[in-house]
């Protein structure tokens, strides 16, 4: 067999089973639905972890508490700074899917619960506790003289922190946000163990419809890279343009 015929039956070979695997009973859709539950999930987690993680940074920096001169708030700024610790601490040191499998089998384990509410929801919970880190680290990146700077003009901690820092570190930390959301993107891969069906879902279906794992999971590989990789030179675009103003 020359090169010539091994090439024609690589591309016989290549061309049936790609039929097989994508064309045939239109089982591309299984991916195209998946893909749309993926990046449904991811988009929805992100919006709901900003909340969550917001809170829990409010929880772990409660000024308006910590300066207050009643004992009574000063206790609550305790007790939520003690809340606002143990919720990132445990997230942050547990695995995703044990934390999904906890929430859909056990916490709704006697609800009747769509799969995919259940998904943006544990997805948007493990977040929060990330988001609060990085809203953490974007207060910690405004040096330490915008403060005393607020202070001197009679401005209060509050009103320091909302009028000065806060603003400040919302542009530092959006390139960060930006870059959670493409973790989730990744991290979604595992909600096939509740089964919904996104996009690695969608490809492990088709294989196990032929027996044949190569096609549709390097497909699914290839879809995901692209994803990646089309909103990490986005981000990059955005951070070169925050920069840029940065300058002016």
């Amino acid at each position: 067999m020359n090169i010539y015929e091994a090439l024609s039956m690589f591309a016989s070979d290549f061309t049936q089973s790609f039929y097989l695997n994508f064309v045939k009973d239109d089982r591309y859709m299984q991916m195209v639905r998946g893909l749309g539950n993926t990046l449904l999930i991811s988009l929805l987690a992100i919006l709901l972890g900003v909340i969550f993680g917001a809170l829990a940074f409010l929880l772990r920096n409660s000024f308006f508490l910590d300066n207050s001169r009643s004992k009574v708030l000063r206790a609550i700024g305790k007790v939520c700074k003690a809340a606002g610790y143990v919720y990132v601490d445990v997230i942050r040191a547990t695995p995703m899917v044990t934390q999904l499998l906890i929430i859909y089998f056990v916490i709704f384990a006697s609800v009747n619960i769509n799969a995919i509410f259940v998904a943006v929801l544990a997805f948007g919970f493990n977040s929060g506790a990330y988001v609060s880190e990085i809203f953490r680290a974007g207060i910690q990146s405004i040096d330490k003289g915008q403060t005393e700077a607020g202070r001197s003009l009679g401005l209060t901690h509050t009103q320091t922190m909302t009028y000065i820092i806060v603003p400040q570190a919302v542009k530092n930390v959006l390139p960060a946000l930006a870059n959670e959301f493409i973790v989730l993107i990744k991290e979604t891969a595992v909600v096939g163990y509740i089964s919904v069906q996104d996009l690695t879902r969608g490809a492990d279906i088709i294989r196990s419809l032929t027996f044949e794992p190569f096609l549709p999971l390097i497909a699914a590989a290839v879809v995901y890279y692209i994803i990646i990789k089309f909103l990490t030179l986005a981000i990059s675009a955005f951070e070169r343009k925050l920069r840029a103003s940065d300058n002016h």
